[in-house]
Formats: C-alpha cells, sequence, structure tokens
C-alpha cells in the first residue's frame, strides 16, 4: 500500500499517490483522514481527486465524523457497509455460488430461496431480519401445507446464511435465528413391504420400464438410496469379489455394498461396460436425473397406495431402502451391522427398526440367565420379604 502523507495545513488529512492513474498532468491523489476514537487511530477514506475530492472536502468530512463521534453515532467504515447488506445479496452474490460448488443439494437450497426465503427475505438489510420475520416465514409455509422437514430445511439455509457472512467478514450482527425453535419433523417411515408385495411391484415394473425395474430392484436388495444406485458407474462394481463401492453418499462416508444372487443376475444382464459409464443412462445417454413418474404410477396401479392417506405409510422408492432393513433386522441380523451396511449416520436411525426383532432382544434376557449364581445366595434371595 502506497505511503500516506500528511497536508501540513490540513489537520488529520493525508493523501496517497497512485502510481497508474494521473489527473490533471500529474498523479491522481486519494484522500484520506484520521481521528482518535477510544484511545485508538481510526482510518477513513475519502475519495481520488479525479472524483471531486480536495483537502477542504477531506476536511469537511473529518469535522463531520468527529460530530458523530461526539454524539455517539459514528460507525465504522466496516459497520457501514454492513447496514447496507441486504439478504439477497448476500444469498446471490456469495452463499448461493459457493453452495454449488461446495455442496451436494445446492439445487435444494436455490428451489428454497427461489419459493419461500427469497420473497419474504431478499430486500431486507441483514441488520432488519428478525426473529419474528423467521416465524412469520415458518406460519406461512406450514399455512401453505408443506412439510415440518421443508420448514426445516428452509430455516437451517438462513441460518447456514448468516453463519457464513459471519465467517465471510461480511457481517458481524446476531443471527436472529439463535431465537427460533425449529421443528422437529417425524417423517420416519413405518411402511416396509412384504415378500408377496415386492414381487408384485417388482413384476410390475418390469412390466413398465426394464430400466426403472432394475433400479428398483436394486435398492430392495441393497438398501442403496436412490441417487447412490444412480451414481455407479462400472469401476464401481468389482465382481470377483462380489462389491460395488459406493463413493459418493448422502452423509458423505464412502461404503461398500455386496452384490447378492438377484443383484448379480441384474448387472451380469447389463454389462460389463466401459469403466467411466454409468450403469444407468437416460435415452440420450446421460445420467439420469430424478426417478420416473412411472413408478408412483406402477404403485397406485397394483393398489399399495389405496385407502392411505398419511405420506409416511404411503409406497414410495425410499419405501425399498426401508424393507431392506426390515427384512434385514426381522432376519436376526444386528442392528449396528444393518446401520453400517446402509450407510446411517447415527444409531439413532436404525433403531426405528428394534421393534422388528423381540427374538433379539429376547436373547440378551436368555444370555444373561445363563450365567447361573451359587444355589445359597439365589434360596438367601428368594428368602427376603
Amino acid at each position: 500500500m502506497a505511503t500516506k502523507k500528511a497536508l501540513q495545513r490540513f489537520t488529520g488529512i493525508y493523501y496517497t499517490e497512485s502510481k497508474v492513474k494521473r489527473w490533471r498532468e500529474r498523479p491522481d491523489r486519494c484522500y484520506w483522514i484520521n481521528f482518535k476514537r477510544n484511545g485508538k487511530l481510526v482510518w477513513e477514506r475519502c475519495g481520488w481527486a479525479s472524483e471531486g475530492w480536495t483537502p477542504e472536502a477531506a476536511q469537511r468530512k473529518r469535522y463531520e465524523i468527529l460530530d458523530q463521534d461526539r454524539v455517539g453515532a459514528y460507525k465504522p467504515s466496516r459497520e457501514r457497509k454492513e447496514d447496507l447488506l441486504t439478504f439477497g445479496e448476500l444469498m446471490e452474490k456469495h452463499y448461493l455460488p459457493w453452495a454449488d460448488a461446495n455442496k451436494k443439494r445446492a439445487r435444494d437450497d436455490r428451489s428454497l430461496y427461489r419459493c419461500w426465503v427469497g420473497p419474504r427475505l431478499r430486500e431486507k438489510p441483514m441488520s432488519a431480519i428478525t426473529p419474528l420475520n423467521i416465524e412469520r416465514l415458518k406460519k406461512d409455509m406450514r399455512d401453505a401445507g408443506r412439510a415440518e422437514a421443508s420448514i426445516k430445511h428452509a430455516l437451517c439455509l438462513i441460518r447456514q446464511a448468516f453463519n457464513k457472512a459471519h465467517e465471510w467478514k461480511l457481517w458481524s450482527g446476531e443471527n436472529p435465528c439463535h431465537q427460533v425453535k425449529f421443528p422437529r419433523p417425524n417423517n420416519a417411515r413405518q411402511r416396509f413391504l412384504s415378500p408377496r408385495e415386492a414381487e408384485m411391484l417388482l413384476a410390475a415394473l418390469a412390466d413398465t420400464s426394464q430400466q426403472l425395474y432394475r433400479i428398483s430392484a436394486i435398492s430392495l436388495y441393497t438398501g442403496m438410496r436412490l441417487r447412490e444406485v444412480l451414481d455407479i458407474r462400472w469401476s464401481n462394481v468389482d465382481f470377483d469379489n462380489k462389491i460395488i463401492s459406493i463413493l459418493d453418499t448422502k452423509n458423505g462416508d464412502a461404503r461398500q455394498v455386496f452384490i447378492t444372487d438377484p443383484v448379480e443376475r441384474i448387472l451380469s444382464e447389463m454389462g460389463p461396460g466401459e469403466p467411466s459409464e454409468l450403469i444407468f443412462r437416460n435415452k440420450f445417454g446421460d445420467k439420469v436425473g430424478w426417478l420416473s413418474k412411472a413408478f408412483k404410477k406402477t404403485v397406485d396401479s397394483i393398489g399399495l397406495n389405496d385407502g392411505i392417506v398419511d405420506p409416511r405409510q404411503k409406497v414410495s422408492f425410499h419405501t425399498l431402502r426401508h424393507t431392506f432393513c426390515s427384512w434385514s433386522v426381522m432376519s436376526g441380523t444386528p442392528l449396528y451391522l444393518v446401520g453400517k451396511a446402509v450407510g446411517h449416520r447415527t444409531a439413532s436411525m436404525t433403531m426405528r427398526y428394534s421393534h422388528l426383532s423381540p427374538e433379539s432382544q429376547r436373547r440378551a434376557f436368555e444370555a444373561a440367565a445363563r450365567f447361573p449364581l451359587n444355589a445359597d445366595i439365589e434360596r438367601a434371595g428368594s428368602n427376603v420379604r
């Protein structure tokens, strides 16, 4: 940075000279002012001579700032910039581009911002957003019938945007989300398919679309999420060791799934292909971006959702993963192994299946009973009143 030089006739007025810009046949000058505030020297930039700034104009600005400081109305330049920063500017210039580069579900953030958060907060300065604004957003989304999980995601988006503004030194105020109670959605699915229902569904899907059948069958027999199935490349498939490597998972932890006979038959029918090729592609040869509506139509056509109102009880694609977990637990597989197989982030996510394994719980009690105590001690205990 160029050295600031004092102007002798003007107290607290300094200037720097540009090495590039020229004004009236000499180096352009940028004028600065300084003053003491709470015992510390504060610098304020005024502007360039080519922009109309003169020593006299800089001095007038210094007098104005000193008057503001005297009555407690002065704000440093950083705080003044923060006062002008709107939530829309933060999101559109900084947060959303960052999310595109760093978050797997950036598209969801953009959708929530476009439909719900942006229309209500875009024009507001950061300093003007209060917990009440967030509460009103919650109410609007509930009144519109949005799920509690969607409301929670919208609030998490706002909270993370404020946190990133702190991290990027764009904002230093309080995060309004800290005083807002977030929803705790109960969206745990209870419905899983019986073997007969699974057989009916796969048969109907095979009649509808071979690709949709194969995607669904792989999810049913491996517990993989839809996105994980669609991301499989032939390089991820190890026929020799009967393993599929899942590299990009929802929780970020790579894992392996084992190729059982039904999955091996499907993969053998399809390939192998080039290592870099996706196993499932659309008609243009590109990555499949979403699940076909044919899945829901097929489910409806065989009546699996007839008379069911609660969305948690309806059969969806995710029901296939839920069915894999349920069948595994019912067959006696320990809960922690099931959680590890499907990539659950926490043990509590797998505990929802504990009621399906009463025999496993019974074995815990019976195991303790197999350690007999001394007969005298048992008799003594039986005589206690």
